[in-house]
């Protein structure tokens, strides 16, 4: 506001001031018409008055109850002596309350008026002071700017080439002369991509604690407000702000909320969301420099973004923050255990083997889970069998023991989840067995758990045929044994059809579909997919399904034939099942080598105290032997097929492949 209109509005403030005062004073100090106390006189001495009364500045003179004369005054008109000299000459009686009375009142009123009145207009000049304004903060930038981050690499596990890359970032924060004498530019934009929980956040906050800078972060669904042009409005006034803190890091998280393609709304192509992304790239590489400011995003959803964000010079790298393998998932914990007191058997060589596919944020969710198990149990550290539990509890959930099951349902789930453990042990590209259980957890009535020796990268055609083999054994048992089929099997059923089809149309295991590709398996982006159409003709459409169809019923034909092979060793899993609820691997191969139940009951009661104390010493051996040598982490594709967990409907059974 400028100091010219700041002094007309105090003018025109004090003009109204000046005439509120004059309008009140007149209004107290003026009544209605003067008293002719002549007239008055006059009918006193006539006789025609007797009485007088005097209240609230009206005076009303009255002969044998009838008002023979009235009058109103002012505070300045009133003669009170006159009706004393009347009253002693014994010509009329009256009676007198002193209008003066309430007058604090009445002053007080309309003094309260003008001091409401100076406050609204002084309330109005804070408002339209710039910096003040809270009528008009709607276009300010909702950024949080810190300046003392304590996270650093250290904090950091798992992923050392993502760390190199950023470290590059930092050093370029701290001496950049020794980039610019060379020529060299700093990337203006760097994108972290990569699947929920792997730490992209983490590492935006890493990079502004290491260089100590300020760091700006917001959310993308922070610059878009229901107000025409309020988004593109905020990032120009975070950039501003940004600019007056250079060097700094403007962070935005889920930019996918704002930078998603041009020309993919449902309601037309010129929104208020494409308007900030114009003003986005417009700050981030137009006609101004922002030398000194690095622009960090993070996504998981780097396919719908805008090809003008991600061309050079504007987020020109793109780190890729992939789940970690079997080293990394070492480092994170024991980042995430520093402050947890831990027992001294603990081995995280052991825990790292058996969360594979798990994220950062899920690893820090198992010690968190662990943590809280353990103070539940009155423990002063964090033992082995706390974190053999938050595993199974991150996976699936808590324990259901005091749902009530009935035997029919226990029956057909173990015979079902004794499928799945047999199958499994029988193709030898399965994952090898690590737990079956039938007791609930979640929305699932049992489950049967596998872990991978090793985190491989790619998924071969055989591992995936035996794959649907195993995921079909659930049913199949239900087939052979019970005669009928249930529900449990909806979530195998889906996940078996979801892998033959990708199979077929994504990865060119099909002799008669070719190599070649029908569909892609980036997520559907609705804006930009639902004009598409498939490229092929219904005769190929024909051909997929029939392709989908072969592999799923070779697999069933297969699993059929193993179980009928291995009849009794169904019956016999199914049976310790019933009684003992959860086996591991150890009794699986002992049941497969052709032990009885009543053998495996005997081994169990051998062995339940010390597993009891220690459920990861089965696992021990191997850790021992090098087995669990560092590997590549998997994909995000193959962690999905590998890994994927869902409850299934009603009764069924929900397996962890």
């Amino acid at each position: 506001m400028s100091k010219t209109s700041k002094i007309l509005l105090w003018v025109v403030l004090g003009v109204v001031l000046v005439l509120i005062l004059s309008i009140v004073l007149t209004s107290m100090l003026t009544g209605g018409r003067t008293i002719d106390y002549s007239e008055v006189e006059q009918h006193v001495t006539a006789g025609e008055i007797d009485r007088i009364v005097v209240d609230d500045y009206n005076l009303i003179c009255y002969k044998n109850g009838r008002v023979v004369y009235e009058a109103t005054f002012g505070r300045m008109d009133f003669d009170a002596e006159k009706l004393d000299e009347w009253a002693k000459a014994g010509k009329i009686t009256y009676t007198y309350t002193d209008p003066n009375a309430g007058s604090f009142m009445t002053y007080l009123i309309p003094l309260i008026g003008v001091i409401l009145v100076c406050v609204v207009f002084w309330l109005l000049i804070r408002q339209t002071q710039g910096g003040g304004s809270k009528a008009m903060s709607f276009a300010k930038t909702k950024a949080r700017v810190n300046s003392n981050i304590k996270v650093r690499f250290t904090d950091v596990a798992g992923a050392e080439e993502e760390k190199q890359e950023l470290a590059e970032v930092v050093e370029f924060l701290k001496s950049p002369r020794k980039f610019s004498d060379l020529g060299a530019r700093i990337p203006k934009g760097i994108l972290l991509v990569g699947p929920p929980g792997t730490g992209k956040t983490l590492f935006a906050k890493a990079v502004a604690g290491e260089a100590n800078v300020p760091f700006f972060s917001i959310s993308g669904s922070d610059f878009v407000e229901m107000f025409v042009g309020v988004g593109a409005s905020r990032v120009r006034d975070l950039f501003d702000a940004a600019k007056k803190s250079q060097p700094c890091i403007v962070f935005i998280d889920e930019i996918d909320a704002v930078g998603r393609q041009r020309g993919t709304g449902l309601g037309g192509g010129h929104d208020e969301r494409e308007q900030t992304l114009n003003q986005l790239l417009v700050q981030m590489d137009g006609f101004e420099t922002n030398e000194g400011i690095i622009v960090m995003a993070a996504t998981n959803r780097a396919d719908i973004l805008d090809p003008a964000l991600l061309r050079p010079g504007r987020f020109d790298r793109q780190i890729h923050v992939n789940l970690p393998d079997v080293r990394g998932r070492e480092a994170i914990l024991k980042v995430h255990a520093r402050n947890k007191p831990l027992a001294p058997d603990v081995n995280f060589k052991i825990l790292s083997r058996m969360t594979s596919g798990f994220s950062g944020a899920d690893l820090e969710n198992l010690l968190n889970e662990a943590a809280i198990l353990a103070a539940r149990a009155n423990k002063k550290m964090i033992g082995n069998h706390e974190l053999f539990e938050g595993i199974n509890k991150v996976l699936l959930g808590p324990q259901k023991k005091s749902r009530l099951v009935t035997e029919s349902d226990k029956r057909i789930t173990a015979y079902h989840e004794s499928g799945h453990a047999i199958i499994a042990k029988l193709c030898k590209n399965c994952d090898p067995v690590q737990e079956v259980s039938i007791i609930a957890r979640g929305m699932a009535a049992g489950y049967t758990m596998t872990r991978p020796d090793n985190d491989d990268n790619h998924m071969t055609k055989a591992k995936l045929t035996d794959l649907v083999c195993e995921l079909l054994g659930g049913r199949v048992a239900e087939e052979l044994v019970i005669k009928d089929v249930s529900t449990g099997a909806s979530n195998d059923l889906q996940r078996v059809t979801e892998i033959a089809r990708k199979m077929v149309t994504e990865w060119g295991m099909s002799e008669r579909v070719g190599l070649v590709t029908y569909q892609s398996d980036s997520p559907i982006f609705l804006g930009r997919d639902m004009e598409a159409h498939n490229t092929y003709s219904e005769e190929t459409a024909n051909i997929i399904d029939e392709e989908v169809h072969s592999i799923i019923d070779e697999a069933h034909a297969r699993a059929v034939k193993l179980l009928t092979e291995h009849r009794k060793v169904l019956d016999n899993m199914a049976r310790v099942l019933i009684e003992r609820e959860t086996i591991y691997t150890e009794e699986v191969d002992m049941l497969l080598d052709g032990a009885t139940a009543d053998e495996v009951y005997a081994h169990m009661d051998k062995y339940e105290k010390q597993e009891e104390e220690n459920p990861f010493k089965r696992f021990m051996g191997d850790a021992e032997t090098g087995k669990d040598k560092p590997a590549e982490a998997p994909s995000e594709d193959t962690a999905k097929v590998r890994g994927e967990t869902k409850a299934d409907d009603e009764n069924g059974g929900s397996d962890k492949h």
